[in-house]
């Protein structure tokens, strides 16, 4: 029986592709860098800040180039961060649902830990306590220390917990940790791809999470 849910937060909670686009358009342009698509930055998303502006600028950059833009991205997007971005519909309530049967709930992300504990404050507060992202002395994901750390902070057992994500990275993370994944289709990956990571479940809604605890 399931106790606990560890979830993503970019593609899986919210909906942060446009505000992570902005923002590193405007890093690049400042630049002199060609900007992104949309479509283009989303599918580079999943593994932190650091590797989506490294995907983002010209194939070949040299690596300091990329190590010294870098801060100007994390400040700026830090800065930024809540303003078109939104929970995905139904995330909200699910989570309603979930404190109202006991459910503990965490979030786990490869951004920033700053801005995830910004973003979580705003968004999911009465609901989620433990918000956790990058930041020094913890590896990110799909290293398992994030959700070990959760788990440490929600005082739960990985038997009892599942993870919820919407990309290879996150199915990876919860490999890697010894937990049950539930994939989802809505966020930055095609379910295509997603189905050939083959998770314990793949869902379309939010309120299938109900029905899977």
């Amino acid at each position: 029986m399931y106790n606990t849910v560890i979830f993503d937060l970019d593609g899986t909670l919210m909906d942060t592709l446009d505000d992570l686009t902005d923002s590193v358009n405007v890093i690049l342009m400042k630049h002199g860098y060609p900007q992104r698509r949309r479509e283009e930055v989303r599918k580079f998303l999943g593994n932190g800040l650091l590797r989506t502006l490294r995907l983002s600028l010209p194939e070949h950059t040299p690596e300091e180039e990329v190590n010294r833009i870098f801060p100007e991205l994390r400040e700026y997007y830090s800065a930024h961060c809540q303003i078109k971005t939104k929970p995905y519909a139904g995330v909200t309530d699910c989570m309603k649902k979930l404190k109202e049967r006991g459910i503990k709930m965490a979030v786990v992300s490869n951004k920033n830990d700053a801005a995830v504990k910004t973003l979580n404050r705003e968004f999911f507060s009465d609901y989620i306590s433990v918000a956790i992202g990058e930041k020094p002395g913890i590896r990110k994901k799909p290293e398992p220390d994030t959700v070990y750390q959760a788990l440490k902070e929600l005082q739960s057992e990985k038997e009892k917990a599942v993870y919820v994500g919407d990309s290879e990275v996150d199915k990876a993370t919860a490999d890697n940790a010894g937990i049950t994944c539930i994939s989802v289709d809505w966020g930055f990956r095609d379910r295509e791809e997603l189905e050939k990571l083959h998770p314990a479940y793949l869902i379309s809604r939010p309120e299938e999470i109900l029905e899977i605890l």
